[in-house]
């Protein structure tokens, strides 16, 4: 954070990713989604982008660029902000993403060290991506999961992130490459609370637990359990429950907490606005412990 001002900061991040799906304008608005997340993650808005590619010319087209680059685009309209040019490398596999300024209110920021002690954690976007882009690689996924996972993807947190901060809260963390359980771990730590999660009541891809107990799930889900472990009070939860709370997304939703009082108005809010949100646990005072329930 670079604060300008005592209403005004700068925030600044970078993110880019390979190929999820065949179409290159929905790739590049997956990309563009993903990049830009961060900034809705800390409460604030972004101002400007610039595109970051990785571009295999001998295999792929100009032309081929331009509809990811038309993708990210659609994005930048949606969210409200500017992409000024970029920078585009020789790369064997295509990469695309986002270098991305955004502004924030400094005394309303959002940070993974900002969640308290008595709060309700409410996730804005159902879980299960990880697993749909491996049953995609296999030709395992429905097409009705898909689309599903497309739409997640695509849609900002724009509104989530405002919703968040109008209703008081400090603490927020994006759920992206290390799942719910990877950054909300880091971020519990951080924040010197203990967490409790109802694992039924976390919003999951519907068909994603039948991949999950047919054992369609990335490599990336599997060390993002591991690397929770040490963390981790499993209780009764099922190990297929538990790898999809640590599945990889990709434009995840964001998890937030806010006083118990106000997590039914606030989920209400969010449903409202077209969010598969939920609360799916509570904070207590700790050390950075999760529980399973």
């Amino acid at each position: 954070m670079w604060k300008l001002d005592d209403d005004r900061a700068l925030v600044v991040t970078a993110d880019f990713i390979t190929p999820l799906v065949d179409d290159a304008t929905t790739w590049g608005r997956i990309a563009a989604a993903n990049a830009v997340s961060d900034v809705y993650a800390m409460g604030g808005r972004p101002l400007l982008a610039l595109n970051l590619v990785g571009w295999n010319r001998d295999e792929l087209t100009p032309d081929l660029l331009g509809d990811v680059l038309l993708g990210a685009q659609s994005i930048a309209a949606d969210g409200g902000f500017v992409i000024a040019g970029g920078h585009t490398v020789d790369d064997p596999e295509p990469k695309f993403g986002l270098a991305v300024v955004g502004e924030v209110d400094p005394a309303k920021m959002l940070t993974n060290a900002g969640f308290r002690a008595d709060q309700t954690l409410i996730l804005t976007k159902p879980l299960g991506i990880g697993i749909t882009s491996t049953a995609i690689k296999t030709g395992a996924a429905p097409e009705s999961l898909v689309a599903a996972a497309i739409e997640q993807m695509t849609k900002l947190n724009a509104e989530a992130a405002r919703i968040a901060v109008a209703a008081g809260a400090t603490g927020a963390t994006d759920v992206t490459g290390f799942g719910l359980l990877g950054h909300l771990g880091r971020a519990v730590k951080e924040s010197g609370v203990d967490v409790t999660i109802d694992a039924a009541t976390v919003p999951v891809l519907d068909g994603v637990r039948a991949l999950a107990d047919d054992g369609v799930v990335p490599g990336g889900s599997h060390r993002n359990l591991q690397s929770i472990e040490d963390q981790l009070d499993q209780g009764s939860v099922s190990d297929e429950q538990t790898l999809i709370l640590a599945d990889a997304q990709t434009s995840g939703g964001l998890v937030f907490g806010v006083d118990h009082e106000r997590a039914a108005d606030v989920v209400a809010e969010l449903v409202s606005t077209g969010h598969t949100a939920a609360s799916i646990g509570t904070t207590a005072p700790g050390s950075g412990r999760i529980g399973l329930v």
